[in-house]
């Protein structure tokens, strides 16, 4: 196979395994009410499920490294879709038992090929690191958006329950697993990268600067899509454009997603473009204290783009600080195990800030507090350094 070719196959391959790493739980969330009716468990029995993907993917982010080390990143890949595919199938096949553990199979899965593709590529193709960044992201976000948005569908209109339609994603992620053999065979790219050892990030400041910055991103989007549609209906807005409010953030982000990577591949800093990010954020968010539905929709638009930006710049920066492969690994286990331990502490602050002190307007506080911190650590780790 020509390199060309071998490359087309590899870059079609990305895209199959990143399109399979959130449907499984963007599809979870607008089923809910069925899995609790059917199973008889309780509100907060049910949202867990959510929490409990983000804790597998906290402690398991630490672990994946090694197993990239043990059996190779593009096998470990494979693995971790596999452990994914059987997860999915699992959770519906029985009651709570299953459900559980089956979600805890998915997240381990999601969370392996997750933090080794960023390496996996880096070593491959490393002249294409912009692109490839931006095709993982933009997969992830678009079909996590499309996950939550025909789930019931599936379940109602074509009767599958709500069983079938979350069994029903087992079918592209088998084709990715079809599209993904080429790579079990395959060898790195054979530059220096490969040999040396990793460093120890733990002892790194810079690679806690790129954690928190991820950390930072991390919280301000999970809170926003868990308490967003919440406070708009506060406010007077009616749950069904409260909705759409909510969606039409999440696809706009798909704009910054896509295209920020090759912007930051081509600077040799990129904290210029973490201020711009940062500075859209406080004026977004501070347009949020103005209770005016054009400015409202306004604010979003300026949020979803940064938002979708962010996790791309977070993506390119743990490619960009780093220079060994198995630094890259490390970096990407420590960024995303800290992010997700943030991302479920985000929602679960603010929700006691709102019990304490009853006022919306804590929310956007809250956020504006994230985007201090996003730009702290954010200028230092787009600075040209590697770890």
């Amino acid at each position: 196979m020509s390199k060309s070719s071998s490359q087309a196959v590899l870059i079609v391959g990305i895209i199959l395994i990143s399109i399979n790493l959130r449907t499984s739980i963007a599809s979870v969330g607008p089923l809910i009410p069925f899995i609790r009716e059917d199973l008889g468990i309780s509100n907060g029995l049910a949202g867990f499920l959510t929490t409990l993907s983000l804790i597998t993917f906290a402690i398991f982010s630490l672990f994946a490294p090694t197993i990239g080390k043990k059996l190779g990143h593009g096998k470990a890949i494979f693995f971790g879709i596999s452990l994914l595919s059987f997860g999915v199938i699992l959770r519906v096949l029985g009651g709570v038992e299953l459900l559980y553990f089956g979600t805890a199979l998915t997240g381990i899965g999601i969370v392996i090929a997750n933090v080794l593709m960023i390496p996996f590529f880096k070593a491959r193709i490393p002249e294409k690191i912009g692109l490839m960044t931006a095709l993982l992201s933009t997969g992830m976000s678009l079909f996590a958006a499309i996950a939550s948005g025909i789930s019931v569908p599936l379940a109602e209109d074509l009767g599958l329950g709500w069983r079938g339609s979350l069994v029903a994603w087992v079918g592209l992620m088998i084709l990715a697993l079809i599209a993904w053999i080429p790579q079990l065979k395959a060898r790195g790219s054979g530059h220096q990268g490969d040999l040396l050892p990793a460093k120890n990030v733990w002892k790194s400041r810079l690679a806690w600067q790129v954690t928190l910055f991820m950390g930072a991103q991390s919280v301000m989007y999970f809170t926003m899509i868990t308490w967003l549609p919440d406070m708009l209906i506060a406010r007077g807005m009616s749950p069904v454009k409260a909705g759409l409010a909510l969606s039409y953030m999440q696809l706009i982000s798909l704009i910054g997603t896509f295209f920020a990577p090759s912007l930051l591949i081509r600077l040799r800093q990129q904290s210029g473009v973490v201020l711009g990010v940062g500075l859209g954020y406080l004026i977004g968010y501070g347009a949020l204290f103005l209770h005016h539905e054009l400015i409202t929709f306004g604010a979003l638009t300026i949020i979803g783009v940064g938002s979708g930006a962010s996790l791309s710049i977070a993506y390119t920066l743990i490619s960009l600080r780093t220079a060994e492969d198995l630094t890259t690994a490390k970096l990407s286990g420590m960024v995303q195990s800290a992010g997700y331990v943030l991302a479920a502490l985000g929602p679960l602050v603010f929700g006691v800030s709102l019990d304490v002190f009853d006022n919306w307007n804590i929310l956007i506080w809250f956020l504006l507090a994230m985007t201090v911190q996003f730009i702290y650590f954010g200028l230092p780790a787009g600075k040209d350094k590697k770890i």
